[in-house]
């Protein structure tokens, strides 16, 4: 990879790291316990949340015709995600290990922490539940496919690409035919190692924290 892009890459990597500690720092400053999984607020922030509850009466009596008559298209989606999601996986447990490439962890993907918030209906919840699994599932497919695109064909596009998954960056530039047989072995590897390299980043993020407090 050109150096100077990498260098510009890291920058952005070291960028993200920066936004991510400080929407910790606002989810701190909200009071919210992360605890075995379930999101717990102090009595006080939830006491505020539950004065602006619409009650479910009053939710469905000023629901908009629109949203009504579209209601059944939208979750109408739900079975074709749930069908990719299965395929999806099982594709991925029968062929990853043949690869050498690492699993991808459902539970990264998935988070349904809205459920506790207490301005939230049954209806709102259930909703928010439904983007959750959509956006998740988006998020896990993409990345199970950008490891085996960097497996089979790790060459970037002649044309940008828009939103490209995280591995794109690193791929080799378009017609470069010298470099490409150097790097798929490389790239490869990478792949490989993927499980030890996110649970160093873990550790590091971990020390990180335990320094600053």
């Amino acid at each position: 990879m050109n150096q100077k892009i990498k260098e510009l890459l890291d920058r952005i990597r070291q960028i993200e790291d920066e936004i991510e500690l400080e929407m910790e720092r606002r989810r701190a400053e909200l009071h919210i316990d992360f605890e075995k999984k379930r999101v717990r607020f102090e009595r006080e922030v939830l006491e505020q949340q539950r004065r602006f509850k619409m009650g479910l009466f009053k939710y469905l009596r000023r629901a908009k015709l629109r949203h009504v008559v579209s209601a059944p298209i939208i979750y109408s989606v739900l079975f074709p995600m749930l069908l990719i999601d299965l395929f999806v996986t099982v594709y991925q447990y029968i062929c990853f290990p043949l690869y050498g490439i690492p699993r991808v962890r459902r539970k990264d993907y998935f988070v349904y922490d809205r459920a506790y918030l207490g301005y939230l209906n049954i209806i709102e919840k259930i909703n928010c539940g439904y983007c959750s699994y959509g956006n998740g599932l988006i998020s896990y497919i993409r990345e199970i496919v950008g490891r085996t695109e960097q497996y089979w064909c790790p060459i970037k596009h002649a044309r940008r690409v828009l939103h490209a998954h995280p591995y794109y960056d690193g791929f080799v530039d378009y017609g470069d035919a010298e470099i490409y047989r150097q790097e798929l072995k490389r790239l490869r590897a990478e792949l490989a190692a993927l499980d030890q390299a996110e649970q160093e980043k873990k550790t590091e993020n971990s020390e990180n924290d335990t320094k600053e407090n």
